[in-house]
């Protein structure tokens, strides 16, 4: 088997930028992902999904598709109690399973198991009381929200962007955020990559089927923009009103809008849930994982009512480019014992003392003819099926094996692109 080394024009590292679409839609305290709904397999069959997920949701990884205990058994992740002394910090609240030892390994050796799939899906959080008074008081017991106020930094930093990200201002009447009513959305890492690509963030809101409204980033510095809604309570119209902003690189949609949007009376507020309330931005998304009950006891009911959320992401993937060269005149040999002809002696002598092999033996030729009962006349040619890549000292770190063997003759030079992703 030859060895190659590397020249300086054989290695590349280039930086790929993809930008990965998301679409969601809200009906009913369902979530839809990119038009997704349940997908039967051979044996998670109707109504179980395939992912092992609900509509809406992202399998991480995809472990666990199509599987069952007891048919093609769940994989899982475990960590063997050792005498490390490492901490091992669970941030769930289950107790233990005296079936697979969850989260207790009573002695050396014992596993910890957790579960796959690992998933996650948008959420939405509808604030009351953004801020409250601690007085020194716990974290349960506090009055802030722990979301709001971890942001609130950042939000003040953003504010060089666009001043609707500020927590307090005196632009168009002023605000406090600390006193508003919020409609935070969760949006998480695994739909977007390292951010919300600007300019492409989309919300939609539906009454009875019919588009009332429609909110874009259209100045790509974050603002949420009315950009269509006829209907207004006054004279002036809600096109070009800001009803929130987009932190890009968090992941977080804050909605503040609070004009109504139509005439027809909708439930969505949980502090009044036998009240109809006008339709505001602020009331976007319900249903979307925040634990709020759909009601469709008349034409007011929270049915009438489904959210539409666009936007892209922006994905940067580090590709490495191998060239890998098979020069004219070598790379002629191959290690698979069908390359040299049948039944010929490995040795030519053998001791206590001597181990001399068969320089005698000859190669198979494996030159095809097209005539039958011919044999061509002899060439060194190999077929290669698979590329090592090793490291400096020769230790193999990959293999890139090729969906048919190639040819290479004697005469030929070939080169070979690899490329791996890191």
């Amino acid at each position: 088997m030859p060895y190659r080394k590397f020249g300086k024009n054989d290695v590349l590292i280039n930086t790929m930028k993809t930008h990965p679409k998301s679409e969601f839609f809200i009906y009913s305290g369902n979530i839809f992902y990119n038009n997704r709904t349940f997908h039967p397999g051979k044996f998670r069959t109707a109504p179980n999904n395939v992912y092992m997920t609900p509509p809406g949701y992202v399998n991480l990884y995809e472990y666990n598709i199509d599987r069952v205990s007891g048919s093609n058994n769940l994989i899982y992740p475990y960590l063997v109690k050792d005498g490390s002394r490492a901490t091992f910090f669970i941030t769930s609240s289950a107790t233990r399973d005296d079936t697979m030892d969850t989260y207790d390994a009573a002695e050396y050796g014992d596993l910890f198991i957790g579960s796959y799939p690992q998933y996650a899906s948008i959420k939405r959080e509808y604030i009351t009381s953004p801020s409250g008074s601690c007085n020194g008081q716990t974290k349960a017991s506090c009055g802030h929200n722990m979301s709001y106020w971890s942001l609130k930094n950042t939000l003040n930093h953003y504010g060089a962007l666009s001043p609707h990200y500020l927590v307090k201002s005196d632009l168009d009447g002023g605000w406090n955020k600390d006193t508003q009513t919020l409609n935070l959305i969760h949006i998480p890492s695994i739909f977007y990559g390292s951010k919300i690509r600007p300019g492409t963030v989309s919300l939609k809101w539906y009454l009875t089927g019919s588009l009332i409204g429609e909110l874009r980033d259209t100045k790509e510095n974050g603002e949420l923009i009315q950009v269509s809604g006829s209907y207004s309570a006054s004279a002036e119209t809600n096109i070009g009103k800001v009803a929130g902003v987009v932190l890009y690189d968090e992941g977080f949609i804050l909605l503040t809008g609070s004009w109504p949007m139509s005439t027809k009376n909708v439930r969505l507020d949980n502090r009044y849930p036998s009240l109809a309330q006008y339709p505001r931005w602020r009331y976007w998304g319900f249903g979307a994982r925040d634990g709020m009950t759909w009601n469709d006891s008349d034409s007011s009911g929270s049915l009438s009512a489904s959210f539409g959320l666009n936007f892209e992401g922006i994905n940067r993937t580090e590709v490495m480019t191998m060239y890998t060269h098979a020069p004219r005149g070598e790379v002629n040999y191959s290690n698979n014992p069908t390359f040299l002809k049948y039944n010929q002696r490995a040795m030519a002598f053998t001791s206590s003392h001597v181990y001399e092999e068969n320089k005698e033996r000859l190669i198979k030729n494996t030159v095809s003819s097209s005539f039958t009962g011919y044999d061509e006349k002899f060439k060194r040619q190999v077929y290669i099926n698979k590329v090592g890549v090793y490291d400096e000292n020769k230790n193999l770190i990959g293999i890139a094996t090729l969906a048919d063997p190639v040819l290479k003759e004697e005469a030929e030079q070939l080169t070979f692109k690899i490329k791996l992703d890191i």
